[in-house]
C-alpha cells in the first residue's frame, strides 16, 4: 500500500485545478443559500408575524375592551396611555379595583365566547 506524504496527499484529493467554472463557484455556494433560506423561512419569518399581530393587538385596544395579561390577569380597559406605554385595567367592578399594567402585558383581547369559557372555568 503507498504511503504519501501529507502535501502530496492533499494534492491528490483536490488536484491542481485552474480557476473556478461559475457553476463550481454557484454549487459551492448553494447550501449556505439553502441553509439561509431555510433558517429565515423557519426562525426569522413566523417570528415577524408573531411580532405583527401582537402590534396590531395593541394599536387596536381601546376603551371598555376585556383583556387577558400575560400575567393571567383578566381586566377591562378603563384608560391607555400610549405615551407612558401603561394601561389602566378595572378588575373588580364591584369593588372598583383598578390596576395599572404595561402596555406589552397585553396578551388578548376577549370576545365574548372566550370571556364566558373563562368565568365559567
Amino acid at each position: 500500500m503507498p504511503s504519501f506524504s501529507p502535501p502530496t496527499a492533499v494534492v491528490l484529493l483536490f488536484g491542481e485545478q485552474g480557476p473556478a467554472t461559475p457553476t463550481q463557484l454557484l454549487l459551492q455556494v448553494l447550501p449556505f443559500l439553502l441553509v439561509g433560506l431555510a433558517a429565515w423561512t423557519l426562525l426569522y419569518k413566523p417570528e415577524r408575524e408573531r411580532m405583527k399581530r401582537q402590534q396590531d393587538l395593541l394599536s387596536g385596544l381601546k376603551k371598555n375592551d376585556r383583556v387577558l395579561t400575560s400575567a393571567g390577569i383578566y381586566g377591562t380597559v378603563a384608560n391607555v396611555d400610549r405615551e407612558s406605554g401603561r394601561v389602566t385595567l378595572k378588575v373588580d367592578d364591584a369593588a372598583n379595583v383598578k390596576i395599572q399594567v404595561a402596555l406589552s402585558t397585553i396578551a388578548s383581547v376577549l370576545d365574548g365566547s372566550t370571556e364566558s369559557a373563562a368565568s365559567s372555568g
